[in-house]
């Protein structure tokens, strides 16, 4: 695909930077040279100097044979205008940046391809709503839901005495028969290194498993996991930020009590004023002091969306030395995610990585439905639609030539979640799920076309 990104700062040098992985048309444009520079010297893409809603600079980057626009600059106005224009060229689709949280809560109440946008995205609301649901499940690291949470993805950290620790993945299943989950990949505690299981992949203690579910297999996960359900009522937020905001309103609107930390003081009385459910505090959540005296110890969770990721991960961590059991951390720089397990954070959010997932179904081969990134592995969960002329349709999983490194994790059929084994037949209509590692994506996707 020919793809030009505006916008080098951080989701857009991200979004070319994977794109590029997958051997792309990619163009990259901007205002700030330095940025561009470091673009060009360590991807394999091309970069264009200038501003990217001149009509003369898109016609050079020829965006009318460009099939994807994706406006990523830090203003929501010259993203929406950019594709505007680019529409109006002859690109056939725009993805637009956007930060006014009402664009996406509104955007099914008005034709956003009136303004020449296929699709809106906000890093800001995405990471909200992660958080969010990784609060619902508080004793798992990762979360992420297909279908409204029909089936689920589902990650942890393993501990000593979850009960399959030390078993095959076949033994796991033959002395928990009947269980409602399948395990799709695994890291190795202290790796880097990302493993899809088969029939004799052992589990080990500290290993953090990727499993995908139904509704029922959920409190199941909770007991072999080794970890206990924790309600979360009480929860503290670092950072007025677009995501802090965003998820104070969420969240209160779901009956959380949260208390928001602030130092800006206009910033803070603005957020009281928008947020009256929320208790807004006009202090230096950095100091420690100050987090003890607002009774960090007695919440459930602490999340930190500051600005800067050192502040998020050490005030997390302060809230961890509190005894807090769920800490989440906002972070801009994807090598902190090695960190995660070692230092004790349970989450690490990367919005940035948010809206490459999200972004990504719009690249892909096949029926994508949905796709995410797992967090800290090298390894993407899709969901196809089966077509009638698909290669996978009417065959028996087991007949398939999955390659190894990919592994099919789940069916929805008919609005049931149901997790296939081998035996399975899949049919015109089914919604597959397959975990594959990136080198395998390609080949998976020529079972859908």
């Amino acid at each position: 695909m020919k793809i030009i990104i505006a916008g080098s700062g951080e989701v857009g040098f991200h979004l070319a930077k994977l794109l590029s992985y997958e051997s792309h048309n990619i163009v990259l444009i901007d205002i700030d040279k330095e940025r561009l520079a470091y673009a060009d010297k360590h991807l394999d893409i091309k970069t264009i100097y200038g501003d990217s809603t001149s009509l003369s600079l898109l016609n050079d980057a020829n965006v009318a044979n460009t099939d994807l626009v994706i406006a990523v600059t830090s203003d929501q106005s010259t993203n929406i205008t950019i594709c505007g224009i680019s529409k109006q060229l002859g690109a056939k689709k725009t993805i637009a940046r956007v930060s006014n949280p009402e664009f996406i809560d509104c955007k099914d109440k008005f034709d956003i391809s009136s303004l020449g946008i296929d699709e809106m995205i906000s890093p800001e609301h995405l990471a909200a709503s992660e958080i969010i649901q990784l609060l619902s499940q508080s004793a798992f690291t990762d979360t992420f839901e297909f279908d409204d949470g029909i089936l689920k993805m589902i990650g942890f950290n393993l501990s000593e005495s979850a009960p399959f620790v030390g078993l095959t993945v076949k033994d796991a299943a033959d002395v928990f028969p009947g269980l409602h989950f399948m395990p799709i990949a695994i890291q190795r505690n202290g790796t880097q290194y990302t493993l899809i299981p088969r029939g004799d992949t052992k589990f080990y203690k500290k290993d953090r498993v990727y499993f995908v579910t139904d509704a029922s297999g959920v409190e199941e996960l909770y007991k072999l996991s080794g970890t206990s359900k924790r309600d979360i009522k009480n929860v503290m937020i670092l950072g007025g930020s677009n995501i802090g905001r965003s998820l104070s309103k969420a969240l209160c609107e779901k009956k959380f009590k949260v208390k928001l930390i602030e130092k800006d003081a206009e910033k803070a009385h603005e957020i009281a004023d928008m947020l009256p459910k929320t208790m807004v505090i006009n202090a230096d959540g950095h100091n420690v002091d100050v987090l003890e005296d607002e009774h960090i110890s007695e919440m459930d969770a602490f999340i930190s969306v500051t600005e800067n990721s050192e502040t998020n991960i050490m005030s997390c961590l302060v809230a961890n030395s509190r005894r807090v059991p769920k800490t989440i951390a906002l972070v801009e720089n994807m090598d902190y995610f090695q960190l995660s397990q070692s230092i004790g954070i349970n989450t690490l959010v990367n919005k940035k990585l948010i809206a490459a997932n999200n972004i990504f179904r719009y690249i892909r081969k096949g029926d994508i439905v949905a796709l995410t990134k797992l967090n800290n592995l090298n390894a993407e969960l899709l969901e196809f639609e089966v077509k009638s002329t698909s290669k996978i349709c009417d065959d028996r999983i087991s007949d398939l030539n999955i390659p190894r490194t990919s592994i099919i994790a789940g069916v929805i059929r008919d609005g049931e979640g149901i997790i296939a084994l081998g035996d399975f037949v899949i049919k015109a209509g089914d919604r597959v799920l397959v975990c594959s590692l990136p080198q395998s994506i390609h080949k998976v996707e020529k079972f859908f076309v």
